[in-house]
């Protein structure tokens, strides 16, 4: 052949394969670009309280973050990255979630590459439009935490456990997915605790699909989960000691245990109303289709898309029976099983035909039109009330000690910071340790009065106190602690003749708005 042929050959197949791949490329560019207008509708909205802790927490030195995270209760892989993030785009609402925006943009095509390989190009689409008009990642789209990263990151790790596990026992590369599978999970892990659910998910699918294996293909199979689970183990274990130190002493004591209503509605949260979740019941009759037998084993697909099912539901039923034990339940962490819920849906869909076609245009457009909420906190509202007034030196006491971060975020630069057990140097993580022994320890007679001898005439004293409409949400260890002492902080203040109410934010009657605040600023007339 001579040279100009080899060229011709080469331009030719050149462009067979940028045929191949410009539509892909063109849809999954539409997809991302409709994800994108949905999921920046509220990004700039004020911050609620666990967002203020992801700046508090992440705006500081990388090594200290570690520190840091021993009295939060949180793996650091977030945290970390959103500390680069912040250096790059700056410490804005806006640029802080830019970083969920940017993971829940990328679980677009990372949701049609992991459905593409197991379930085919067909499922590969139904994948991706259900990840970029999913309502929970839309809303988590826009929250400065966590949890749009981990659905990204479940979503790679469902997609490498399914070449890896319950591919067909011929197919090219299973021990390299299982690499792939086990440094996913061990960042999934260092993600949120709720990786330990889904990795345990996947490890009970191991663990049945292994003693259905016999010979050649068991033993294959066997090498190939201790690489996954095996690998995982060892990636994690450097933060294994933390993560013990954390479930003896911080853990989640703001959480009540969940009902059996909580666990039977989180299909609808994950998937949005519940006339989406009826709809997708159609996927339900495509996996049907998938899951036909011959004998006991199934095919790669019908067993792949099983899997899933079985990873989800053992997910969040895990989580829920541990919170039975120790709550730690949450409907933001079901993030971790929206990516084997997706994928499940994407291939029943897919396998459903022209029915699959029209429940995923109803579903795609009714979690398009389900937006989020338009308010998380009027902690920013009301730190533009009262920060004009105030002065460097002022003090600020948060009868809600999770509060503070984002009240420093808000508030201006130079004012004392307390909480129920004294003041704080620290205004960037809530220590989270042994917190209700501690809280029960607390008085305002040994704790509050000691801070307002403290103040000069002329001083201001900010008691901000969390505004409780339903006493019934308060009800667990640390948030039934914080309502009593905060009733109890109040009438302190307002009994000392020395102190003079000059400002309420808001002023009565107050919204019933997610997560209220209220600050009564008193100045300090007399020694």
């Amino acid at each position: 052949m001579t040279a100009t042929a080899s060229r011709q050959a080469l331009d030719l197949r050149a462009r067979a394969v940028s045929r191949t791949w410009v539509a892909p490329l063109a849809g999954l560019g539409g997809l991302m670009l409709l994800s994108l207008v949905l999921r920046t509708q509220v990004i700039g909205i004020g911050f609620w309280i666990d967002e203020g802790l992801s700046v508090g927490i992440s705006d500081r030195p990388l090594a200290d973050i570690l520190d840091a995270l021993r009295l939060d209760g949180s793996p650091p892989l977030y945290y970390l990255l959103l500390h680069v993030w912040m250096a790059v785009f700056g410490t804005t609402e806006e640029a802080v979630r830019s970083l969920s925006l940017a993971c829940a943009l990328l679980a677009v095509p990372a949701a049609w590459w992991a459905a593409r390989g197991l379930f085919g190009t067909r499922a590969a689409w139904m994948a991706a439009v259900l990840a970029a008009t999913n309502p929970f990642l839309t809303l988590y789209a826009q929250e400065a935490r966590m949890y749009a990263l981990a659905a990204l990151v479940a979503i790679v790790a469902a997609g490498a456990f399914g070449r890896a596990f319950t591919a067909a026992p011929d197919a090219p590369g299973r021990r390299r997915w299982a690499i792939v599978y086990a440094v996913t999970l061990a960042a999934l892990l260092y993600t949120h605790n709720w990786g330990l659910f889904f990795g345990a998910g996947c490890g009970a699918v191991w663990l049945f699909l292994l003693a259905t294996e016999q010979g050649r293909a068991r033993s294959e199979l066997l090498r190939i989960g201790l690489i996954g689970f095996g690998g995982a183990l060892l990636l994690y274990l450097p933060w294994v000691p933390t993560t013990l130190y954390q479930a003896s002493h911080t853990g989640a004591p703001w959480a009540q245990s969940p009902s059996v209503v909580a666990l039977l509605g989180t299909p609808g949260r994950m998937l949005g109303q519940f006339a989406q979740v009826a709809l997708l019941l159609i996927a339900g009759a495509g996996l049907a289709g998938l899951f036909a037998r011959r004998g006991w084993r199934l095919e790669p697909r019908g067993r792949t898309a099983a899997a899933f099912v079985v990873i989800t539901v053992l997910t969040v039923a895990l989580a829920w029976i541990a919170s039975q034990v120790s709550p730690a339940w949450a409907n933001r962490y079901l993030a971790i099983a929206v990516a084997p819920l997706l994928l499940a849906a994407g291939a029943g869909l897919a396998n459903a035909g022209r029915l699959g076609v029209a429940g995923l245009i109803v579903a795609a457009a009714l979690g398009a039109g389900n937006t989020p909420p338009d308010h998380k906190s009027n902690v920013r509202e009301v730190a533009e009330a009262i920060g004009p007034s105030l002065r460097p030196g002022d003090l600020v006491v948060s009868t809600q000690p999770e509060t503070v971060s984002v009240l420093a975020y808000y508030l201006p630069d130079g004012l004392r910071y307390a909480t129920l057990t004294g003041e704080l140097e620290d205004t960037g993580v809530t220590d989270w340790r042994d917190g209700p022994e501690r809280l029960r320890a607390t008085s305002a007679e040994r704790d509050l009065l000691p801070l307002m001898d403290s103040l000069e005439p002329g001083q201001r004293l900010v008691l901000v106190q969390p505004a409780i409409f339903d006493v019934r949400r308060w009800q667990a260890p640390w948030t039934e602690l914080v309502r009593l002492r905060s009733e109890e902080w109040a009438q302190a203040i307002g009994n000392d003749s020395r102190f003079g109410v000059s400002a309420i934010e808001p002023p009565p009657p107050q919204e019933n708005l997610p997560n209220p605040v209220r600050a009564t600023v008193s100045v300090k007339t007399e020694t």
